[in-house]
């Protein structure tokens, strides 16, 4: 079954805990919380402390992605508010290694993330260390983009080099274009305004549980 991670970087900021707990109470499998450090992406958002309260408040495992370009800055403090998958970019200039090592350590899932223009050759070296490999699907930074369909094909690749862990696309992903993505390996989706601006959030996380790879 398809994980479906609602973004909350779409949610309302004003109201985001009742616009997450919307998103928990519609069946949703994990919360996406991406953390942007306006210099690894032209943004801004979500800091350790963003992190605990939705631990605290809601059931619902925190799929946290770190778009930044010292990552090893504030793993500890992500790891410590309780994020249970976290992401890093394979882009980055860190010992990426000792980083995955580390959020396996603490009792997490690591993560491996690529930007739309990034070979998935930067991620052979780490492919056995990470439980995820997170395939941006738009230049990260912004919700609202429209899907960078270059990536379908790195997706595909990635499944059919034998990766077993779970393949996650984030940017631009609707349930009208969901269905390409999951026969090309998707197993986690990513999703913002197309389930916060849906008045049927429950109905489409159902729809999306119910799609299958073909064949």
């Amino acid at each position: 079954m398809i994980k479906v991670a609602p973004s909350i970087l779409a949610a309302d900021p004003i109201n985001l805990e009742r616009d997450v707990r919307r998103a928990a109470e519609a069946g949703c499998d994990w919360l996406h919380v991406d953390v942007m450090d306006a210099h690894f992406v032209p943004n801004l958002a979500y800091t350790p402390d963003i992190v605990r309260r939705l631990k605290q408040t809601f059931d619902v495992p925190l799929d946290v992605h770190l778009m930044m370009d010292h990552p090893e800055i504030l793993a500890d403090a992500f790891l410590d508010a309780g994020a249970d998958i976290l992401t890093i970019h394979a882009e980055i200039d860190a010992d990426i290694p000792a980083l995955l090592e580390k959020i396996r350590r603490h009792g997490a899932h690591p993560g491996i993330a690529l930007k739309p223009g990034t070979p998935l050759d930067a991620v052979n070296a780490y492919r056995d260390m990470a439980d995820l490999i997170l395939t941006m699907t738009v230049e990260p930074g912004f919700g609202g983009q429209k899907l960078d369909e270059n990536v379908i094909g790195k997706m595909k690749a990635l499944r059919d080099s034998g990766y077993t862990g779970y393949i996650e696309a984030d940017g631009g992903l609707r349930e009208d274009n969901l269905q390409i993505l999951i026969d090309a390996g998707l197993t986690a989706a990513v999703m913002g305004t197309a389930l916060f601006r849906n008045e049927d959030m429950p109905g489409a996380i159902e729809r999306i549980h119910r799609m299958n790879r073909a064949g």
